[in-house]
């Protein structure tokens, strides 16, 4: 499950092993607060890029636990130079591929998962690449807590409108539903490298907050 690394990253990130780990399934899953050192709630960010999202939230929030999970070697570098920067004592950081989330997490282990501007798979074919694809949905719904959400920003409408569907479909309550994020009402928003970047253009982003299904006994 584990992705190719360029060597020269893997050499640079040595100096990073405090906090950034390499995926052992057997000894992740359901290991996280002793990992952290301290029981705390467990917000996840799927796909951290340069991890400007994922630093900020830590700042904010010290009294939770942040796993940053990225497919990119090199692009996980410059999230953990940034985290190094700020000395943040409440992230942690993982190359792992998406896909195999299940063998990260024990159920019910996240309180909070974080998908920002993943990657649209414009093409119809490839929909179940979505991160928010019911496959997907699926396997959060089976990790997340009692009272566990996901917070879902884009700046592709088709992909947000596919979104709401699978939300919609699949019996997902959506809260905080925003089609203009930067012109709405809401406080608190931490913007990416890339949100930064689109949103400057004029670009609108899309926003909105999911809870699993209740399962009804």
């Amino acid at each position: 499950m584990r992705l190719r690394k360029k060597p020269w990253v893997s050499q640079a990130l040595e100096k990073y092993e405090s906090f950034v780990l390499l995926p052992d399934d057997e000894i992740l899953q359901g290991q996280w607060q002793s990992i952290f050192g301290r029981t705390a709630p467990l917000h996840v960010e799927l796909g951290t890029g340069k991890g400007r999202f994922i630093c900020g939230m830590a700042e904010m929030y010290p009294h939770i636990n942040f796993i940053g999970i990225e497919a990119q070697q090199d692009v996980l570098y410059y999230a953990a130079q940034k985290i190094a920067e700020k000395q943040l004592t409440n992230v942690r950081l993982l190359v792992f591929d998406i896909n195999h989330v299940m063998n990260l997490f024990a159920p019910a282990e996240v309180n909070r998962f974080y998908i920002n501007f993943c990657d649209p798979w414009p093409k119809a074919r490839h929909d179940k690449r979505r991160l928010t694809h019911h496959r997907f949905l699926d396997m959060y719904r089976q990790l997340l807590s009692p009272g566990g959400d996901i917070h879902f920003k884009t700046d592709n409408e088709q992909l947000f409108r596919f979104s709401l569907e699978e939300f919609a479909n699949y019996q997902w309550p959506l809260e905080h539903v925003s089609y203009d994020l930067h012109n709405s009402d809401f406080t608190g928003n931490v913007m990416t490298e890339y949100e930064i970047k689109f949103s400057s253009k004029g670009g609108p982003i899309y926003r909105c907050e999911a809870k699993p299904p209740k399962i009804l006994c």
